[in-house]
């Protein structure tokens, strides 16, 4: 037979207790401070757009519209809280994501990735570009960081004309970027 015995949970919980406390109270010189923590981008700045930023900036541009088409007029905007819903996550997403991409040590790929269309950059020009002005990039992410809380506050108030006007916002922060670090001489 076997007996399962269980310890009081105060037996437990002390020991606990006493570690917790233990660590909290090293000095604050023991920590490091915020902008120090050990953080390492794992992606680049061409899966970020990929994987978050694109998807996102789609998911909000198409969520209101007015459309006519040989079918007649479509008037498209969120019908019900779920949709409303995965707006939200899409903004949180977009405006978070404004933030990783200027995180140090990010890289725009992982290796060298050719120009893919006429007037790009080669990933190493655009990486160039973004080492010689760190700061127009920060400038910029902050732009559709903002514009992406517009998007934020349009869906919180369901303002569906709110909304489309935010990402218009977007869509001009977006390609303010783009001139810059990614095709900046279209008539190459």
């Amino acid at each position: 037979m076997i007996r399962i015995v269980r310890a009081p949970s105060a037996v437990i919980a002390l020991p606990l207790l006493g570690a917790a406390w233990f660590a909290g109270c090293r000095s604050p010189s023991d920590r490091p401070p915020e902008h120090d923590l050990p953080f390492e981008p794992s992606a680049t700045i061409v899966e970020l757009m990929d994987s978050e930023i694109d998807p996102s900036a789609d998911a909000l541009w198409a969520a209101v519209a007015s459309i006519t088409n040989e079918s007649g007029f479509e008037e498209r905007q969120p019908k019900n809280d779920d949709e409303w819903l995965e707006l939200r996550r899409r903004a949180v997403t977009l405006a978070e994501a404004s933030n990783l991409i200027v995180m140090k040590g990010r890289k725009v790929t992982k290796g060298y990735v050719a120009a893919r269309g006429l007037g790009e950059l080669t990933s190493a020009e655009a990486q160039r570009r973004i080492d010689a002005n760190p700061e127009a990039l920060r400038g910029l992410a902050g732009a559709l960081h903002d514009t992406s809380l517009s998007a934020l506050r349009a869906i919180d108030a369901k303002d569906p004309a709110a909304l489309l006007e935010a990402g218009g916002a977007i869509d001009a922060a977006c390609e303010a970027c783009h001139v810059v670090f990614w095709y900046p001489d279209t008539a190459r």
